[in-house]
């Protein structure tokens, strides 16, 4: 076999969301993209901000000696420091440019950190549904997932999370606002994490960290804030890029912010600097980098998103589907009318319409629909949605 059998069963275990994604491109190039209703991907159909192009050109034109040249693995100082007086203003705790790595998109400052922080076999806690990528990431530094069912509104169930921690428990991993689900996590609820971790920490004689993947902050609905982990917990880390609030996905950039107040925190980052460069990033893309430190405060017109989800909702609860109005992100994660959520989602299909099975997510019975589309493939899809409804109810 010329693929090792580890990457082979990784294969054949791949994501719903590629395969669906892969579905997609077959189905528009013998159908017609205009034909073919794509809720797949997460993958912003807004521009970036128009500074973004003036920053770039600004960049481009600036003479200045050595901007491509190496530079300390944790990433361009003056950027880093860009970043801190943004958290700074944000939270209690005062950041330093120190506290900051800048990497490869949030999936790179995963990495980072799990590749700092585990022991082979060592456990993190993620609560479901989640992106199941996390698994992968866990199986790159020999970590082992355990996971736990949040409540049925997605809210964190804390007693479950609670009987989760084991002598093994390194890490608890949280995506807030959440892919599948949209849920934010509350004040309340991260506060009862923090102590938590706090009990269970001390019990254990050493930290239970708690890290929270954010590339969704600033994509928030209805008045909604998301609470700050920092403000919440001492031994935290957040992770998060700049792919959807901008939509630069393709750029593959973002950071790893660790909390000030962390015990041990100098030997984590110079853990973290040294974990950036052996995984082969060595640093997160310079150009980028420059680009970003200049938009920290901007992002795209997050009122578009409210607008489409509300389309979406309105639509698929006249059609009969019943789901949690989801707070943030752009992923709405409806029940599906039978158990069997792939069947259904093959029903879907038969429509011109793909959306990916909840057991994609951990979260059987469900599927989701990612709405960062034009306005006019929520409404064409609508009929479709109607009719497989009809046909299961």
């Amino acid at each position: 076999m010329a693929v090792a059998k580890k990457i082979q069963i990784s294969m054949e275990k791949s994501s719903w969301i590629r395969k669906m994604f892969e579905e997609g491109i077959a189905r528009k190039a013998k159908l017609g993209a205009e034909n073919v209703f794509d809720f797949s991907l997460g993958n912003p159909n807004l521009e970036p901000p128009v500074s973004f192009k003036k920053i770039l050109n600004d960049l481009a034109n600036d003479p200045s000696p050595a901007l491509h040249a190496y530079m300390p693995n944790a990433g361009l100082m003056a950027t880093r420091k860009e970043v801190a007086n943004h958290l700074s203003k944000h939270n209690r705790a005062v950041f330093t440019p120190e506290d900051i790595v800048m990497t490869v998109g949030a999936g790179g400052a995963l990495n980072v950190v799990l590749k700092t922080l585990l022991n082979p076999v060592d456990e993190v806690i993620i609560p479901s549904p989640y992106f199941v990528e996390y698994n992968f990431y866990l199986d790159n530094h020999q970590g082992v997932p355990r996971i736990v069912k949040t409540k049925p509104d997605f809210s964190l169930d804390l007693p479950a999370l609670e009987s989760a921690v084991t002598d093994r428990t390194k890490a608890l991993l949280i995506n807030s606002p959440n892919n599948p689900t949209g849920k934010v996590y509350t004040k309340e609820d991260l506060q009862a994490l923090g102590e938590l971790l706090t009990v269970y920490g001390r019990k254990l004689g050493q930290p239970i960290y708690l890290i929270s993947d954010e590339p969704y902050r600033k994509i928030v609905y209805d008045g909604i804030t998301v609470p700050s982990v920092f403000d919440a917990y001492p031994e935290s880390f957040v992770v998060t890029s700049f792919s959807k609030d901008l939509s630069l996905p393709g750029e593959r950039i973002g950071y790893a912010a660790v909390n000030p107040e962390m015990a041990d925190k100098d030997t984590i980052v110079g853990g973290m600097v040294l974990c950036n460069r052996v995984l082969g990033y060595v640093n997160a893309p310079a150009f980028m980098q420059r680009a970003v430190a200049r938009l920290l405060d901007e992002s795209v017109d997050i009122s578009l998103y409210q607008r489409k989800r509300d389309a979406l909702c309105k639509g698929l609860a006249e059609c009969g589907y019943e789901f949690e109005k989801p707070g943030g992100a752009f992923y709405l994660f409806p029940e599906t009318p039978i158990q069997d959520d792939v069947a259904f989602v093959r029903a879907l299909q038969d429509e011109n319409i793909l959306t990916v099975p909840g057991s994609g997510f951990v979260g059987p019975g469900h599927m989701r629909i990612a709405y960062c589309v034009d306005d006019g493939t929520i409404e064409k899809a609508m009929p479709g949605f109607e009719r497989v409804m009809k046909k299961y109810r």
